[in-house]
């Protein structure tokens, strides 16, 4: 009987295991998108502007502010450590899910493929003010005045601020190479996660912040800007390619310290009235852990870095085309 019992508990694990990712969500490249797809993108990226906040977030008036709270509230404790590529990744993931449960996106999360466009940022297609996310900044101010985001005042930044000011570029092509076919290969040929982490938050990830400029070359409240998820979510696939070489043992290693830096090229880490932290949730050590909590700011539950290791796991069930 001990033995029947325990051969039916072995099927449902294996039943569970199959069952946790069979229909995949498509992320695609912004370049494949149609015409129709884009402006649904951007739609629903307005409707996040329009609905109120409810989350009780400093400073923020919309579901887009509480979702860019998430970066701002943390950034000291999300860059230069381990759980950096975990953290964005569950970041990209509640960013795609109130696209469709709040404002009814059918898509999924698109991704700027910026290998495409390294060393030529100005001349991107999301850069249309139709069909993409408006152009550069004007002016003294740098604000965007083309494009479907033009006209939003938003209420974080910049840095750890509570300040009303527009969306801001400073588009640079210069800036923009870093995110090159070359450094992103570089980094997907990494043999241990220390070393792709390092590699995918150096170069491509610096390459798209800095090529956009502006509001998102700030490293606390890039959210801001709506290019920030199609940049994360590019890296997310950097981080993915990486771990399909090896997935069995690239979905369970994590590894890095989960305390950052005082100071990053001398500029503070984290805001002057914020103690340097000892450990993190579920992580009690100085050692990134699978136990580490990626905290969601209640934009959707909280997870472990083992949570969202696998993208086509017990959690996430996506796909990248």
């Amino acid at each position: 009987m001990a033995q029947i019992s325990k051969l039916v508990s072995l099927l449902l694990m294996a039943s569970s295991a199959f069952a946790a990712c069979t229909n995949p969500g498509k992320r695609r490249a912004w370049h494949t998108l149609s015409n129709d797809e884009k402006l649904e993108y951007t739609n629903a990226e307005l409707c996040l502007m329009e609905k109120p906040a409810h989350l009780g977030l400093p400073g923020a008036r919309t579901r887009f502010d509480e979702l860019q709270a998430i970066h701002q509230l943390q950034a000291y404790s999300t860059h230069f450590v381990g759980a950096f590529l975990p953290f964005h990744r569950m970041m990209m993931h509640s960013h795609e899910e109130a696209l469709r449960g709040e404002c009814n996106y059918t898509g999924y999360q698109p991704y700027w493929a910026e290998e495409l466009d390294a060393g030529k940022f100005t001349s991107s297609i999301l850069l249309d003010p139709t069909h993409g996310f408006g152009g550069d900044g004007f002016g003294a101010g740098k604000c965007i005045t083309t494009g479907p985001f033009a006209n939003y005042t938003n209420s974080l930044g910049p840095g750890y601020q509570i300040t009303d000011h527009c969306i801001d570029r400073n588009v640079s092509d210069f800036m923009s190479r870093g995110s090159s076919q070359a450094n992103a290969d570089a980094c997907v040929a990494k043999t241990d996660f220390e070393a792709a982490w390092h590699c995918i938050e150096g170069q491509p990830h610096s390459g798209g912040h800095g090529g956009v400029g502006g509001q998102m070359l700030n490293g606390v409240s890039s959210p801001g800007d709506p290019l920030f998820y199609l940049h994360h979510t590019w890296l997310d696939k950097l981080f993915w390619d990486w771990q399909a070489g090896d997935r069995p043992t690239r979905t369970t290693s994590i590894g890095g310290s989960n305390i950052a830096p005082d100071e990053i090229l001398g500029f503070p880490t984290r805001p002057s009235d914020v103690p340097k932290p000892t450990g993190a949730d579920g992580d009690p050590g100085t050692i990134t852990t699978l136990g580490h909590v990626l905290n969601m700011y209640g934009n959707m539950p909280n997870k472990t870095v083992a949570d969202v290791m696998d993208i086509q796991g017990d959690y996430l069930c996506y796909e990248y085309v």
